[in-house]
């Protein structure tokens, strides 16, 4: 457990990035894992329940990511704001900031479920899912969106301490809600024991009590034991201080996550015009992704402490150091990860569903969208890293540019002419453009940053 706030504090502006970016992200493996592992469980139990509800479940996730994506985004900007405090060695305002950031993700939460919640079937409808399906998409929404406001607050809870330096905590809380919703899931969908049988919505309760006990637990760390959030509600002019620094970076963040989900709910809908199969397969595939990628995804929430800290210090060269690591270990991992998703497409497939349809849609999925993972590792890695430099807008229009001229796009181009397998050929295209794209952005942001720091020393 860390300690108090100082002591609980990492000095990631000095010593190896490499050893530092190896300490800090092997953690994160492990919570990111049971992030994702959340819904991919889900799934899977669900899965015995028939192709209907693996269709519904997986018409949801671009809602979940939806809401996901903004605890994602706001968790971002508590660690770029709160990582550079650290790093000027500013306690006090870092823990002000942290404090505001929790307020203001709580409020924030509440606004965004309450309208997901509203228009829940408006959503769903535009998605492609028909009235058959709307019924145990609701039974499954209803009770996840009720819970989903604690995820939020503890996503971004997490990431004040990962700006700390503190990857470890995060993980274990991760990993031991993860486990809980696993424990619960057979036990609450099918009834076991003296537990009832709720079917689908039984997953949605079995997330929902986790992230019940797991932030619990959080807010006893960050408000008694690490003291990183304030046991009295802050100032007017420290709310407007901090608020105004968190949102400048945090709502952009949110807004460039939240691309994401709103993507995949377009993917969804082209992937309806080819059947249920095709959508239960994409909703499987989407699942699989987290896991695949999951290196990269814990990578983008450990290397923003490194940047936002050696950003505060300016140290640039290490900015531009971590940076390069990062990118050239994710392809040669990715290569490796697409290598053994290949082999054993058949195997994978054939876990989640009986159906040679479904089977046959999972595998060529596999078959095809792993290749750009290693590219979409550069474009994840270039936003986190040009949020953790304070530079939201350029990690925003990067995300658009991504999804909406390029990812998007492309698959609906490929789908027309090739079918199902245009569509995901499609999206490797427009991730393979995008990267290149994102490679140049960063370079040319840490050279601006290099020549103002030179004409500031020049001065």
């Amino acid at each position: 457990m860390p300690g108090k706030t100082n002591n609980s504090t990492h000095n990631l502006v000095d010593g190896s990035i490499q050893q530092s970016l190896i300490r800090m992200t092997m953690p994160m493996i492990i919570g990111m894992l049971m992030l994702f592992t959340f819904s991919l469980v889900d799934t899977w139990f669900i899965s015995f329940l028939g192709t209907e509800a693996l269709t519904a479940i997986s018409f949801t996730f671009p809602v979940t990511f939806f809401v996901m994506s903004l605890a994602i985004g706001l968790g971002i900007g508590a660690s770029a704001v709160v990582g550079k405090f650290l790093g000027a060695s500013d306690h006090k305002k870092a823990k002000d900031a942290a404090t505001v950031i929790n307020y203001i993700s709580f409020v924030l939460a509440c606004i965004t479920v309450t309208i997901c919640w509203t228009f829940i079937d408006e959503i769903f409808g535009l998605m492609g899912a028909s009235e058959r399906l709307l019924v145990p998409i609701r039974e499954y929404m209803e009770v996840w969106f009720a819970g989903s406001i604690l995820m939020v607050c503890i996503m971004t809870g997490n990431s004040v301490l990962r700006a700390c330096g503190d990857t470890k905590t995060p993980s274990i809380l991760m990993a031991g809600a993860g486990f809980i919703n696993a424990v619960l899931d057979p036990l609450l969908i099918f009834g076991i024991g003296p537990f009832p049988e709720l079917g689908i919505q039984g997953a949605a309760w079995a997330t929902v009590i986790a992230w019940t006990i797991g932030f619990s637990y959080l807010f006893y760390l960050l408000v008694f034991k690490v003291e990183m959030v304030s046991r009295s509600i802050p100032s007017r002019s420290v709310m407007k201080a901090s608020g105004e620094d968190m949102l400048r970076i945090g709502i952009p963040a949110a807004g460039a996550n939240m691309m994401t989900p709103i993507a995949a709910g377009i993917m969804t809908a082209i992937a309806a015009g080819f059947g249920d199969t095709a959508v239960a397969a994409f909703g499987v595939g989407a699942r699989i992704e987290p896991i695949a990628t999951l290196l990269v995804l814990a990578m983008s929430s450990s290397l923003p402490p490194i940047i936002s800290q050696n950003f505060g210090a300016t140290r640039i060269d290490r900015v531009e150091e971590a940076y390069r690591i990062s990118i050239k270990f994710i392809l040669g991992w990715q290569l490796i990860v697409y290598t053994l998703l290949a082999i054993g497409a058949g195997l994978i497939a054939s876990f989640f569903s009986d159906d040679p349809e479904v089977i046959s849609a999972i595998r060529l999925f596999i078959w095809i969208m792993p290749v750009g993972y290693g590219l979409q590792g550069i474009i994840i890695l270039t936003n986190s890293s040009l949020n953790a430099l304070h530079k939201p807008l350029s990690a925003l229009y990067l995300s658009i540019a991504r999804f909406f001229v390029f990812y998007v796009p492309l698959a609906y181009v490929g789908s027309v002419y090739y079918g199902l397998f245009g569509f995901f050929a499609g999206a490797v295209c427009g991730n393979f453009l995008m990267a290149m794209i994102s490679w140049h952005t960063f370079n040319r942001a840490i050279s601006g940053e290099h020549r103002l720091r030179k004409e500031t020393v020049e001065a």
